[in-house]
């Protein structure tokens, strides 16, 4: 993910903990959950930071495990434009050939580590106090393994589903998504899959080990990325000028600062604010259930933003100035000064109108260009199969705690197909500690031990639930 969203990122709504605790059992033998841990400590130990060779040999990794397992290789296959930019599809055979497929996602790629920053190798899988350590372990080796492992444990025990299930497993989510955007162009049976889960959100937060809140992702905001420039001819230092290039960058950047974007709603954050409400002190629940139904006047709005800064970026576009630079010289008068700006857009924003906005805002001596392709990614429909599968296995694994849809405020690869016109879940069931910040992308990334078998099995029967039939327990 770019940014990986922590577990606090969706339940900072949660001011008091519950009585809800995280089950540490699961209907795993000792066995499985060895492999699980081999699996997943193979993975971590190939580096595969994105765009090196070491992505395609994870991929070829994963796809020994598959073909040893039993799958055809004509169903396990490495695709991609380049080498650095091969992903795995691999097809899981259902009985129904003509039900529309769903996509399981996870990506293979990691971002660099620099084995000076760590006081462990980075690329070593390791073990410590109840924590697996290693890059990539939380992003998103674990569900890579959730994947393979349960793809294995399905394929040996004959398990067939209803429909065809199809992997994807990408090359490059962290850097610009090429290898999903080939994917979804070239391989037609992805863009008609009924719909996706993704491995790569959807956490579940606890505080002290109690369960408060368990996240799927349905709706992610859009990246994009402005330059503001502002440029003059310049002249020597001694002479001052009002036509000032630094002076007036400065002066929309000033206005830019001030300004908000308007509120506008959808159905994934209106039920995040309607799911969250019951777990806040009185004040901010009262807020929430306005926003969630309707009542979005100044005031109350203002009071929900100023809660946290979480809750006003669910509820609006958002754009921030991040790099600034300007000037050639220290007795020359600037000839030009830039600034970088990033939103974080609504789902249904357009850029061109966000683009516009914003030459507004920071008006006329000041232009605005954007410096990559926007991609839009609607919010996907809120599906009840797939809310009642959460709610239940919530209280299987969680003791019961509230599934909210979350719009998150980083990047997946669900922004591709979504876009391509597959809804798509992030449903991970990944459980960490609301307090403890998330090592991903940082120095000593690591995951809980019962948290990533708990997630595996979460994974097993989330999937089974929906495209069953549901295999009778051991």
């Amino acid at each position: 993910m770019r940014p990986r969203a922590s577990a606090q990122t969706l339940l900072l709504m949660f001011a008091t903990a519950t009585s809800l605790t995280a089950q540490s059992t699961t209907p795993t033998t000792a066995a499985q959950r060895a492999e699980e841990r081999a699996i997943l400590g193979e993975f971590v130990s190939i580096n595969s930071s994105s765009n090196t060779a070491g992505v395609q040999r994870i991929g070829l990794a994963v796809a020994r495990r598959l073909r040893a397992a039993g799958f055809a290789a004509a169903d396990v296959q490495l695709v991609g434009p380049s080498p650095t930019l091969t992903s795995l599809v691999v097809r899981y055979r259902g009985r129904n050939a003509a039900q529309k497929p769903v996509l399981l996602m996870a990506h293979m790629d990691v971002v660099p580590a620099l084995a000076s920053d760590w006081s462990r190798a980075p690329f070593t899988f390791g073990e410590a106090d109840g924590w697996y350590y290693g890059r990539g372990v939380e992003d998103n080796k674990a569900g890579l393994a959730a994947i393979v492992a349960t793809f294995v444990r399905w394929k040996r025990a004959g398990w067939v589903p209803e429909r065809n299930l199809i992997a994807v497993l990408t090359a490059d989510e962290e850097t610009d998504g090429l290898s999903i955007r080939w994917l979804l162009k070239h391989r037609p049976e992805l863009r008609n899959a009924e719909y996706a889960l993704n491995t790569d959100a959807g956490a579940v937060s606890l505080q002290d080990g109690k369960a408060l809140g368990v996240s799927m992702q349905a709706s992610e905001k859009v990246y994009a990325d402005f330059i503001l420039e502002s440029r003059n001819p310049g002249g020597h230092s001694s002479v001052p000028r009002a036509d000032n290039a630094i002076y007036e960058l400065s002066a929309g950047l000033s206005r830019l600062g001030a300004f908000t974007f308007p509120v506008r709603m959808n159905e994934v954050s209106t039920a995040f604010f309607r799911e969250s409400a019951g777990s806040q002190e009185p004040r901010v629940t009262a807020l929430m259930r306005a926003v969630a139904t309707g009542q979005l006047d100044s005031a109350t709005v203002a009071g929900l933003a100023a809660v946290n800064a979480y809750f006003n970026s669910v509820m609006r576009t958002t754009c921030v100035a991040t790099r600034l630079a300007g000037g050639h010289a220290d007795n020359a008068l600037p000839q030009k000064a830039t600034a970088l700006v990033n939103c974080r857009m609504l789902p249904d924003d357009p850029v061109d109108s966000v683009m516009a906005v914003l030459q507004r805002v920071v008006g006329p001596k000041v232009t605005v260009s954007r410096t990559r392709e926007v991609v839009p990614s609607p919010a996907s429909p809120l599906r009840a199969d797939i809310l009642a599968a959460m709610n239940a296995l919530s209280k299987t694994f969680f003791n019961g705690a509230a599934v909210v849809p979350e719009m998150s405020t980083g990047a997946t690869d669900g922004l591709f197909t979504r876009n391509a016109g597959v809804p798509t879940y992030g449903v991970a069931g990944l459980a960490a500690e609301q307090n403890e910040p998330s090592r991903a992308h940082g120095r000593d990334e690591r995951i809980g031990v019962e948290a990533f078998h708990t997630s595996v099995a979460f994974w097993n029967q989330l999937v089974q639930r929906l495209v069953g039939p549901v295999p009778a327990l051991p």
